[in-house]
């Protein structure tokens, strides 16, 4: 069984990649299996950072890589946060620091005006040098205080209407069958599968 590493030490987005390729027969590691391996992400875009830490992580390992750059479009706030989605209240802000700064940036918008999209870019680079970019999408808008306790993130503030609720009400299953990095994982899927079989 060939090695496929998740460009990530977040156990969340690591166990939710676990669940959606389960059906490959690839032995999916993360960057928490290579303790020495930092990689800065500096790119202006999510394909710029996705691209950046799946080469990267071929680079130092040797091992073909799935880079996730993933982030939260908000239209009220000119599409920020952004690439800038993890580090918004800081660089070594918790879920929660995130959250009550996007909640604050959005005091008094109305809720018609709280529009926004979770982005997904993903970008698989192979051994040999391949690369195969991908992107996914989930509309929907930030509600005006935490709901649930599932997800990470800013799952809690993140209503989706197509579930008729956040998406840390909804279940693991509920989330991959419609999130932006399901989407973007449906799509690099071929990529993975005849990597698989090489």
């Amino acid at each position: 069984m060939l090695d496929l590493v998740i460009a990530t030490k977040n156990a969340g987005k690591l166990k939710e990649f676990r669940e959606m390729l389960s059906d490959i027969p690839l032995n999916i590691i993360s960057l928490q299996d290579f303790p020495g391996i930092e990689v800065e992400e500096n790119g202006d875009t999510f394909e710029e950072n996705a691209v950046l830490k799946a080469k990267r992580v071929v680079e130092l390992t040797g091992i073909a890589s799935l880079g996730d750059d993933s982030g939260l479009e908000v239209a009220a706030l000119g599409g920020r946060p952004g690439v800038h989605t993890a580090r918004f209240a800081g660089p070594r802000a918790s879920d929660l620091e995130n959250i009550n700064k996007l909640l604050n940036e959005l005091k008094g918008v109305p809720p018609e005006k709280r529009q926004a999209r979770f982005v997904c870019c993903l970008c698989l680079v192979l051994s040999d040098g391949r690369i195969f970019v991908e992107y996914g999408y989930l509309e929907g808008y930030i509600i005006l205080e935490p709901r649930g306790t599932m997800g990470f993130g800013y799952d809690p503030v993140f209503f989706v209407p197509e579930l008729g609720k956040t998406l840390a009400e909804a279940t693991l299953e509920e989330k991959n069958a419609v999130s932006h990095r399901a989407r973007a994982t449906e799509k690099i899927r071929k990529h993975l599968l005849q990597y698989a079989r090489s």
